[in-house]
């Protein structure tokens, strides 16, 4: 197991407003330079991962680590592979000490696509620092509760894998197994040939969170 928090996010004023698409020259260049200049001195991203192995497969069940997950999709993707690396990561709880006014929705909005972008920064920190570690050409990943065959309840077995997460990055399960602070993600990164997205075996329309197109036949391969 390994913990990483000692890397930094480079987010600029630019692009968050592009990110927002409130342009160059808007009203709301200075909100998001103040907010800037708030979260980026204190914003302490996390991730831990570690490196384990597929220990038993079944029909829709794979056991990594001395878990048992359940998944058609994770077994048929780890059907031939051998080493895995479950993670999660967080933007970190320090950003969560920063307070918006009730009032103030669009300081929530920006705030929140901060946040985001430094999730988003994070994990593709995470994804090179792995396949240049462990001399991985490509990964893909699988993320409890993306699609209706890997749910969301599977997030407590993955946490499971690495013990207190909460005491180790700070992040903590809910009861529905959302994870606090919300800008964190979960999963397990697998060496792959071609790219895999849970995306594209998910058929729902106007997804903001889209990564690739919806694939009806590369669905029914995999279920079949």
């Amino acid at each position: 197991m390994e913990i990483l928090n000692q890397f930094s996010v480079d987010i600029k004023s630019e692009q968050v407003m592009e990110r927002l698409h409130l342009g160059k020259d808007n009203k709301y260049i200075g909100v998001v330079q103040e907010l800037m200049g708030e979260i980026m001195p204190v914003i302490r991203p996390k991730a831990i991962y570690d490196v384990m192995f597929v220990e038993h497969i079944d029909k829709d069940k794979v056991d990594i680590g001395g878990v048992q997950f359940t998944s058609r999709v994770l077994r048929v993707n780890l059907d031939k592979i051998g080493r895995v690396f479950p993670y999660i990561v967080t933007s970190g709880t320090e950003a969560e000490e920063i307070k918006i006014s009730d009032g103030d929705l669009m300081g929530k909005f920006i705030l929140d696509a901060i946040k985001e972008m430094a999730l988003e920064s994070s994990s593709y920190y995470l994804y090179e620092y792995i396949k240049n570690k462990y001399k991985v050409e490509n990964m893909s990943a699988m993320n409890p509760g993306s699609l209706e065959d890997w749910s969301i309840s599977e997030q407590k077995p993955l946490f499971s894998l690495f013990g207190d997460v909460e005491k180790l990055i700070g992040v903590r399960l809910s009861d529905s197994f959302l994870m606090f602070p919300i800008k964190s993600v979960s999963g397990i990164y697998f060496p792959t040939e071609s790219s895999f997205a849970s995306c594209q075996l998910c058929p729902r329309e106007k997804c903001p969170n889209r990564r690739a197109k919806f694939d009806p036949e590369l669905k029914e391969k995999y279920m079949s």
